[in-house]
């Protein structure tokens, strides 16, 4: 419980700080750095992104690698010659789906057999770019999960729901204002009644700008 009101204050705090960096720059500076280099600060962009990677689960009888597959949008200013901060919503699968089974006789869907973790994420984000189109990335917030598991006491499987946290990081390059590929790191933490179905992820992100 400490975690999520942590990872909630650290939302709180960043989008708190977005209308104040817009507010100290009401006369458009110019244009330039390595963010967005032709937009002034405190312009911004809404943009969309989409992962595909792979998981690991720490604990539990789930103990594979499933591809996960996640869709994240929002809204990111440009605070900094290099730096942009913005806020995000999305929804992942951590695993549930084998979709080279459809060219076999075997079950797409596994999400029976497998931890069930899905859910959706709220939070803020933020980009460096360090040099021309490099940059470095972040991500924490709220993780609202669905999953299903085992206790140590019973090996009845347990439906479960809450809400966690998650956290993140990344690196990537941009080949235009408008689009970048990257490479990234998540933790999603999900735990109820002694069942620990925390999972992290390591996952290809294409994102658009508009």
């Amino acid at each position: 419980m400490k975690k999520t009101f942590l990872a909630l204050a650290i939302t709180a705090a960043a989008l708190g700080t977005l209308p104040a960096f817009a507010q100290d720059n009401p006369t458009n500076p110019a244009a330039g750095g390595n963010f967005q280099p032709s937009q002034p600060i405190g312009s911004g962009n809404w943009f969309i992104n989409g992962s595909v990677g792979q998981a690991h689960m720490r604990v539990g009888p789930y103990g594979d690698h499933p591809t996960t597959y996640a869709l994240n949008g929002g809204y990111r200013w440009k605070v900094g010659q290099d730096l942009g901060l913005g806020v995000e919503v999305g929804y992942n699968d951590l695993g549930n789906f084998k979709l080279k089974n459809a060219f076999n006789s075997n079950a797409v869907n596994l999400t029976s057999q497998r931890q069930a973790l899905r859910g959706w994420t709220a939070g803020a984000n933020g980009k460096i770019n360090v040099w021309q189109g490099l940059y470095l990335s972040g991500r924490t917030g709220i993780y609202g999960w669905k999953g299903d598991g085992y206790s140590n006491q019973d090996i009845n499987r347990h439906h479960l729901d809450r809400v966690d946290y998650y956290a993140g990081a990344g690196v990537g390059y941009d080949f235009s204002e408008r689009f970048g590929l990257g490479l990234a790191y998540d933790y999603y933490h999900a735990k109820k009644d002694h069942i620990g179905l925390s999972t992290d992820t390591a996952s290809l992100t294409a994102e658009y700008r508009f």
